[in-house]
């Protein structure tokens, strides 16, 4: 495999989901779509516990995850925690399989999965795997009937079918949504963007954050002429060009300092809020925004990273935010921090949700944050929108919507 292919990031990549009952061949059939045996595969029902991720690059399908689940019909105390497990892919699905074998005609488990998954409005195919050890017409013919899907007859085992899989999923890969590019709406070919970088304990060594590095390689794309610089080296590099920057891209937690060396003629924008449109939904983090306005020293603040790194004396959510939010409120508000995967099912006791700009995360995920908080009424915003309200420089931030 490709190097260059194997290091496309998970967020970028087409998340293909997994699911059925225990013993059903969901690990085999990803070893016969994938041509390689990346998945566990046994006769015992149950061998996969915990949900397990494989980036993989196949032919006519790109980049992708593959997410291998446990069954959800696991049964006792630790089954139950693996069904919940599982239940928590589908809102990292992009598309999602129902995977069947003759071994089984009960279907209401299938049922009330699918309508889990139709409720995420996700692509769905269903297959019968293990053709080659089980009549299927009549599973078949059970499937169209009431679950209303034409399932893809296969044997992983064999290899019967699974070309004919592959087509199928490439033609059900879900379209482009959200921004078609991170920076797309807000350059043209030949324009100058000046990225201003902080380069502190909170950049990892020898490296640029994802954020940057994605944001370079769009605007490389969209065929800009990118100048890099550091904070303290912005007034220097604005010199240096013999024209203002038609755009320039910060890090959020330096916006004031970029506002007030930001040449008239050019727009202002951050990495954060270019990616809240990109991953998530910009008109709700800018509503939510104006909840600031109504927080109390006793309000509750949760503030989620994607990330799960160690925190640093400079980290924005960590500490940046809430040194924001506590002068502004006091020190009695409550600030609530998770990261990675950790996120409350329950957000009624927040008065603000504050969400990093989610570079880590595919956006059905992310927007299924989005949503979680929006049908419990609570206010979600991003940390480069939240970071411009409180430095009261919203107005002038170029919003790419």
């Amino acid at each position: 495999m490709s190097a260059n292919l194997n290091a496309t990031p998970s967020a970028n990549r087409t998340h293909i989901a997994l699911y059925g009952r225990r013993n059903a061949g969901k690990s085999s059939l990803i070893n016969a779509i994938t041509g390689q045996q990346i998945a566990l595969v046994s006769s015992v029902a149950g061998t996969t516990t915990d949900p397990v991720s494989k980036a993989m690059e196949v032919p006519g399908l790109g980049p992708c995850v593959f997410w291998d689940t446990a069954g959800f019909d696991d049964v006792g105390e630790l089954g139950e925690l693996r069904v919940q497990k599982t239940l928590q892919t589908i809102e990292k699905a992009d598309l999602a399989l129902l995977v069947f074998s003759g071994e089984s005609s009960e279907f209401s488990l299938e049922t009330g999965w699918l309508e889990k998954l139709r409720a995420r409005k996700l692509p769905i195919l269903a297959v019968i795997n293990k053709t080659d050890q089980f009549p299927s017409e009549l599973l078949a013919e059970q499937i169209r009937k009431q679950l209303n899907l034409e399932p893809f007859q296969v044997s992983a085992k064999q290899g019967d079918g699974i070309p004919e899989l592959v087509q199928a999923l490439s033609r059900a890969l879900p379209a482009e949504s959200g921004a078609e590019t991170i920076t797309g709406k807000l350059v043209q070919p030949g324009d100058v963007v000046l990225l201003v970088m902080p380069q502190d304990a909170e950049a990892p060594k020898g490296r640029l954050i994802l954020p940057q590095v994605q944001t370079i390689r769009d605007l490389l794309d969209n065929r800009c002429i990118v100048i890099g610089t550091t904070p303290e080296q912005m007034p220097g590099a604005l010199a240096a060009l013999n024209r203002a920057p038609s755009l320039i891209i910060t890090d959020s937690q330096v916006f004031t300092e970029a506002a007030a060396l930001c040449p008239k003629d050019s727009r202002l924008t951050s990495f954060s809020v270019l990616f809240a449109a990109h991953k998530g939904d910009l008109k709700a983090f800018c509503a939510g925004a104006e909840a600031v306005d109504r927080l109390h020293p006793d309000s509750r603040v949760l503030i989620a990273e994607a990330c799960t790194h160690a925190p640093v004396t400079e980290d924005i959510g960590r500490v940046k935010i809430p040194a924001l939010l506590r002068k502004k409120y006091g020190q009695s508000l409550h600030i609530e921090i998770v990261s990675g995967v950790d996120f409350p099912e329950d957000l009624s006791s927040y008065d603000l949700v504050v969400h990093c700009g989610g570079c880590m995360f595919n956006r059905n995920y992310l927007l299924s944050r989005i949503e979680r908080a929006a049908a419990q009424q609570v206010p979600i915003t991003n940390y480069g929108i939240l970071l411009a309200k409180l430095k009261g420089i919203l107005p002038q931030i170029e919003l790419p919507i």
